[in-house]
Parts: structure tokens; C-alpha cells; sequence
């Protein structure tokens, strides 16, 4: 028989027999290049981490019904197994829903195209989550600590008791990893209320954590009587919105909760312990009344930098951990080296509208009204609709279910730009004529947390003052359609030739852009906007090469001058926060 490495004593954790610690840091595989995770995972080791805990993101590896992707930057288990070689544990939360200000929670989209009984007992998430989970489970389960591997403990589900319900939904989680193999303890968490615990926990069958950022009283209080302590995710620092100030908590904040949770004899895992990038258009967004769009960078003001910069937080957490340790901590790898710093200006090639006519076919689905993305089987990016309208001379157009911002085009000529929580209309000037309407439309990222999670992209329909415009043709423009030369133009796409004599990290700020997106050498950083707070984007050292490299643009609004390589980041001003 198997034995788990960790088990839950008489409030506290047990590892052979002896009271134990977790001392746990988050880093996550899929925000940081693969090529930089052996130094991410040795840096948290040196802080004083025994474990490692990074979220699976199910659309990260099922972008499409059916296709399975684990190489390459999906190579979960070699992170897992680096995580080993590093003298780390790994605490894994494979929950088929991660929040982490991660796109549609991880959840996939073409899941939530079909059902809106998500996180619950409804045949059809079920058979979703089972498919997956008959995919996943098997590749981890021979890397549990019971067969020599390093991962000790398995999240069921992600802060539940702040969603919904549906215990049996819960029960089906729990069975079914324990049926595919995993033998290792079993965890849920949640914050720090009793109906979220009641709601999110499973007592008889994992053990309950606990998420916040001051909270170490309160999660005291709230356990259950003979449960260890466990602070799933202590808050350390804060993610960002775009048109928000850059969340910042100090290092002795910070450490007043940590200190607090381990004078109770509690075991803690810091979010984040260093946050990375969202890299591409897998940011995520929250929704407070309006949509708020997660920023290209995770950094989350975490010991460990976004580009592997140590902090204060680090080496305080590193004097905090040491005492845990029967042996000297591993030495600190040496700091990130940066390219020089220089300025190139930016070459525009290509109109924004040129570009998507030239991606159009005759193939391109056709429907009486306008599809969302959902619907169109378009994970994320752009949608350009086309349709032939008569125009009466001066009329308002306006776009109903906007969701999220639309360039509006009339015979290939910009006539507005519309936001979803901003002007969704605008009044279209001239005479009266038989006019082609273009409306290119940008996903700003998908709800990741609470009741709207699921919800669609793109537009429902499109009015011409009360009467309504049929015949639409639709363009799914995937992110490699900006590389494509076609008529040149000033409104679109641009390029800047940067050359690299000695290959390292730097920070790119695209100077006098509006809102768009940004590639290195063809790959996908992620988004810039000019409402801020997030000045630089992280470009890691393998992406670049000696020689010329390429910077590429696609801005939605207008294109930037110039491109600067920087050698430090500039997230904007910065407001101290420190969680709930």
C-alpha cells in the first residue's frame, strides 16, 4: 500500500512521523519561459521554499476540444521534475478552475461556448472535466512523492466556497483523483469566511486551506478542530488592471502576516513568490461593474522579480525560513544581466483594415446577424465583421453586446473607435450610398473570477439607429495574421529592426502608443496600453539573438514612435495594497 507523504496529525502536518512545515512559494510553469524555470525554482529554493506550488491550466494545454498539448512550454511534467532536481516538494492545483487572473479562469472557452453550468454537477461540464482529467492525472500521478517523485499534495478545487454550491460537483473532483491515482494528500481553499469554508471544503476527504492577505487570526479560528494550519495563498503583493495604479505591499507588511501565521505553528504558501508574465492574450480580467482587464505583467510586486531580481521581501523571507532548515540554504544564483540600453524607431507596413480585407476568403462563416467568438469556435484575439448596408446620409450606428473594443471601418476608412464600457455608437457622417461596414473587434481577456465567468466576446448585433443590419461575413484573424505583408499604411501594424550584440533580458517601452499588441522576433509578449500603469514590458534572454531582432506592433488605436530597450522595469505609479 502507498503511503502519502504529508498527512494531517492533531492540528498540524506530518511527514515521517515528525512535525512539519510547509513552506511553499507559487510559481507558475506557463508564465515563465522554459528556458528560465531551473533559475526561478533554484532562486525560491534559496529563499528558504521547501515546495513549489504552480496552478495547471486547463485551456493552456486544450485549446481546442480534443487537442492535448504537454511539450515544449506545456511540459508540465518537466517542470515538475525540475522542481525535484531543485530540492523542492510540489503542491499541485490541477482544479479544472485556477482563477490566477488567468483567461476564462482556465477554464476553456469552447467549454464555456457550450454550457453556463460551469463548476458544477452538470453532465456536460462533467464529461468535459473527466476527458481532461483522463488526460492529465495519468501523467502526474507517477511523480507523486509515494513513487519517489517530489509532488506532495493535490488541490481538488480553487476557492469555491466564493462561487457556488454544488458539494456533489466537489465529491466528483475528489473521487475521481483518487481514482485516477493520486494518492498524495488532498486540499481545497478558500478565504477566510465560514460560509466560503462550509461551501469549498471537504472535510472528510481533503484538507481545508486558507487564502488572504492579513488573515492568520481569522484562518486560526475557522479551522476545523484538529486541522493544521495552512495558508494556501498569503497574499504577498497584488496583480494590476490596465487604468489602475501598480499595487505594491511593503516587506514589513508582508512579513507581519507571515510571522504571525508561523508563530500559530501554521505552514504557508506565498502568491506569488514570483509572478511572471502573462505572456500572449492569456491575461485574464475581473469585473466590477465594468470590465477590468489584468495587465501583461504578473510581477505582483514579488520577491522574486519578474525578470529573476531578488527583493527585500526575498531575502526576509529567506531569514524567516532559514530556521526550518536542518542544513544551510542553497546559495543564491547570480543576478539577471541586461542589454544596454537604446532607442529604435518604429517602420509602419501594413493598415490595420488593409490587412484583415487581406485575410478575408470566400470562405469566411456567414450568418443573417453577427456571432460571437463563442460561437464562431475563436478562442481569443480578433473578429472582423463585414456587411453591405445602405446608408441614409448622417446616421448613428451602434453596436449592441459589445464585448470589448471595436474599430469601426465604412469602405475601408476609420470612422470610430468603440469600448464596451465607453461609447458602444457613433454617428456616421456623409451622403446617402451603398456603403461596405467593417467592425474589427478585440478581446480584451475573459472574466476569471466570480458569477460572469463564461461570459462571450465579440458583438451581437449592430443597428443603424433603430433598424437593424443583416448579412454578415466573419474573419477569425489569428495572432499570426500581423505578420503578413500587405499594403502599407500608418494606422496598423509596425515594425522596428533592434540589434543585439550580447544576448540578455531587457524591458521594452513602446513610446507614444495607444493600445495594442507587441512580438519579439514572432513571438507574442502580450498587450500595451497607454491608460497605464504598466510602462515596460518583460523581454526574456531567450528570445533574443545576436544580430537584428524583430519588434512587430499591431496597436488598435495609434501606433507608437519608437521602441526603448530599458534595463529596469517601470510598472507605473505605484498605491500600497495589501489584499483582503
Amino acid at each position: 500500500m502507498t503511503t502519502p507523504a504529508l498527512t494531517p496529525g492533531d492540528g498540524v502536518l506530518v511527514r515521517d512521523g515528525a512535525e512539519y512545515r510547509l513552506l511553499s512559494g507559487s510559481v507558475h510553469y506557463f508564465r515563465v519561459h522554459p528556458a528560465q524555470w531551473e533559475d526561478r525554482l533554484r532562486r525560491l529554493a534559496a529563499m528558504g521554499a521547501n515546495t513549489v506550488d504552480t496552478y495547471v491550466p486547463w485551456n493552456f494545454h486544450e485549446r481546442r476540444e480534443g487537442e492535448f498539448a504537454f511539450d515544449g512550454w506545456r511540459d508540465l511534467t518537466g517542470f515538475i521534475r525540475l522542481a525535484g532536481e531543485a530540492g523542492l516538494d510540489v503542491l499541485l492545483r490541477p482544479s479544472p478552475y485556477i482563477c490566477a487572473e488567468w483567461n476564462n479562469g482556465g477554464i476553456p472557452s469552447w467549454l464555456t461556448a457550450r454550457t453556463r453550468s460551469l463548476r458544477s454537477s452538470d453532465p456536460a461540464f462533467l464529461s468535459a472535466v473527466d476527458a481532461w482529467y483522463d488526460e492529465l492525472i495519468p501523467r502526474i500521478t507517477p511523480l507523486q512523492a509515494a513513487y519517489g517523485g517530489p509532488i506532495v499534495a493535490v488541490q481538488v478545487e480553487n476557492e469555491y466556497g466564493s462561487f457556488g454550491s454544488d458539494r456533489g460537483y466537489l465529491e466528483h473532483l475528489a473521487t475521481g483523483l483518487r481514482e485516477r491515482g493520486v494518492v498524495e494528500l488532498l486540499t481545497t481553499a478558500d478565504g477566510t469566511r465560514a460560509d466560503m469554508l462550509s461551501h469549498g471544503s471537504l472535510l472528510e476527504s481533503a484538507t481545508p486551506t486558507f487564502t488572504f492577505g492579513t488573515g492568520a487570526a481569522l484562518a486560526d479560528a475557522l479551522r476545523p478542530a484538529g486541522a493544521p494550519l495552512i495558508c494556501g495563498e498569503l497574499w504577498g503583493g497584488w496583480f494590476d488592471h490596465w487604468g489602475e495604479k501598480h499595487h505594491v505591499r511593503s516587506a514589513e507588511s508582508m512579513m507581519g502576516t507571515v510571522t504571525d501565521l508561523l508563530g500559530r505553528g501554521g505552514s504557508v504558501s506565498l502568491y506569488m513568490a514570483h509572478g511572471g508574465t502573462n505572456f500572449g492574450l492569456w491575461a485574464g480580467a475581473n469585473w466590477d461593474g465594468v470590465l477590468q482587464p489584468t495587465i501583461t505583467s504578473y510581477d505582483s510586486d514579488a520577491p522574486i522579480g519578474e525578470d529573476g531580481t531578488i527583493t527585500e521581501k526575498f531575502s526576509a523571507l529567506r531569514a524567516a525560513f532559514a530556521r526550518f532548515h536542518s542544513a544551510e540554504l542553497p546559495a543564491i544564483p547570480p543576478a539577471p544581466v541586461f542589454q544596454r540600453p537604446q532607442t529604435v524607431t518604429f517602420t509602419p507596413v501594413a493598415s490595420l483594415y488593409d490587412t484583415v480585407r487581406a485575410y478575408a476568403a470566400d470562405t469566411d462563416p456567414r450568418s443573417a446577424m453577427p456571432q460571437t467568438f463563442e460561437e464562431l469556435g475563436q478562442p481569443d484575439g480578433v473578429v472582423a465583421y463585414r456587411a453591405i448596408a445602405d446608408l441614409p446620409g448622417d446616421v448613428e450606428l451602434s453596436v449592441d453586446g459589445l464585448h470589448d473594443r471595436a474599430v469601426v471601418f465604412v469602405d475601408g476608412v476609420r470612422a470610430a473607435t468603440l469600448e464596451r464600457d465607453g461609447a458602444t455608437s457613433a454617428v456616421l457622417t456623409g451622403s446617402a450610398r451603398r456603403a461596405e461596414i467593417t467592425i474589427v473587434v478585440e478581446a480584451l481577456g475573459r472574466i476569471n473570477y466570480g458569477y460572469r465567468l463564461g461570459e462571450h466576446k465579440g458583438i451581437t448585433g449592430v443597428r443603424l439607429e433603430r433598424r437593424l443590419v443583416h448579412g454578415w461575413s466573419h474573419t477569425l484573424l489569428p495572432e499570426t495574421v500581423w505578420e503578413a505583408p500587405v499594403a502599407p499604411g500608418s494606422d496598423g501594424v509596425a515594425v522596428a529592426e533592434v540589434h543585439v550584440t550580447d544576448v540578455a533580458d531587457a524591458w521594452l517601452a513602446l513610446a507614444e502608443g495607444g493600445a495594442g499588441w507587441v512580438w519579439l522576433n514572432g513571438f507574442l509578449l502580450g498587450r500595451y496600453d497607454r491608460v497605464g500603469p504598466q510602462i515596460t514590458l518583460y523581454a526574456p534572454a531567450p528570445l533574443w539573438r545576436e544580430g537584428p531582432n524583430e519588434v512587430r506592433v499591431v496597436d488598435f488605436v495609434s501606433l507608437p514612435a519608437r521602441v526603448e530597450l530599458r534595463e529596469r522595469p517601470d510598472f507605473g505609479e505605484a498605491e500600497e495594497f495589501i489584499g483582503y
